[in-house]
């Protein structure tokens, strides 16, 4: 009796472990490269994405974030997401441009004006037609949408209200064409330069300022190196989250609806986060000693160059001036 006890017992750990091995082999835990430091905009973000990823696959799936770009450069994650060596890659849409042209429609300076602005875009047609674009063009999946805020100008030397001001500034910029030739329509020749070195440039003086939302300068802990920050506004800042096409594809139905459903979960935290903390962030940072200020006319001079200077030169690389027309149209302006 107790031999055949034992064997009965041993079977049925046998199969249970069997059945956990079997469960383990299916789940999944994801490797995500997130640009910003914790307590950004992006972090918020990975952190709901993980955490629904988890809820809705009751717990079979994780995902793990790796923040700082402690995985390499934003554009080196979409390169290895492409190859299907990285999973996933939370970062700024400038840098999926290069390898989805497409997407430059959202870094037109003065296209989008507000958060309403980004999440009609971003959750309509347009929206989607852009997910295809990057799919087909740089082999990576665009599953949820950061809303980041509006890029503002910070910088070490001196208030910034006008065009005029800019004179003798070295700015720092992603290296992304239509962002650089921005600052060209305004007189100067900004630096491009990698995000992972910005803090130590800005540190070491090598640059005087740069540009990022509130959100980021914030966790980025630019106040410890910049003075002046100037509310320019030129590009709303929505940084994807972007998962291999390779390896969304070789994951089972459930799985692909379970990511793709985390991601809308965490695009609509990620407005709402926005809505809730940025004035207290903005408050923080004239507490620790920083100065903001409206440009002198209202932007009006900062419009113009851009607009007039910039759209035109990016009209094919986006798809077409009919399509910028449209979507200015969608968004009640002509």
């Amino acid at each position: 009796m107790n031999i055949k006890t034992n064997l009965t017992k041993t079977l049925c750990i046998a199969a249970s472990v069997l059945l956990l091995t079997t469960m383990d082999a299916h789940a999944k835990r994801f490797k995500v490269a997130v640009g910003d430091a914790g307590g950004s905009a992006q972090h918020e973000l990975g952190k709901k994405f993980a955490e629904e990823l988890k809820r809705l696959s009751g717990g079979k799936h994780r995902a793990k974030l790796f923040l700082n770009g402690q995985l390499g450069s934003e554009q080196d994650t979409v390169n290895d997401a492409a190859l299907g060596t990285l999973d996933m890659s939370l970062l700024a849409i400038n840098n999926i441009t290069p390898f989805s042209p497409t997407v430059g429609l959202f870094t037109l300076p003065y296209v989008i004006l507000s958060l309403d602005d980004a999440v009609k875009l971003t959750q309509g047609p347009v929206g989607q037609e852009l997910v295809e674009n990057t799919i087909r063009d740089a082999k990576v999946r665009i599953i949820g949408w950061t809303y980041t805020g509006f890029r503002v100008l910070t910088n070490s030397k001196k208030p910034v209200r006008t065009v005029a001001d800019l004179e003798g500034l070295v700015i720092r910029v992603p290296k992304n064409e239509i962002m650089l030739d921005t600052y060209k329509s305004w007189g100067i020749n900004a630096s491009p330069m990698a995000w992972s070195e910005t803090f130590t440039a800005l540190q070491q003086k090598v640059v005087d300022g740069q540009d990022n939302p509130y959100l980021t300068v914030h966790s980025m802990k630019f106040y410890e190196v910049q003075k002046y920050i100037t509310n320019i506004r030129y590009i709303f800042s929505i940084e994807p989250l972007i998962v291999s096409e390779e390896i969304f594809q070789g994951l089972d139905e459930e799985t692909r609806q379970v990511l793709i459903e985390a991601g809308k979960l965490a695009t609509m935290h990620s407005a709402e986060h926005l809505r809730k903390s940025e004035a207290a962030i903005r408050e923080d940072l004239i507490a620790r000693g920083m100065e903001i200020m409206d440009p002198a006319d209202g932007e009006k001079e900062f419009i113009e160059r851009a607009t007039q200077a910039v759209w035109p030169k990016f009209y094919d690389s986006i798809g077409g001036k009919e399509k910028l027309d449209r979507v200015l149209e969608m968004l009640g302006r002509s």
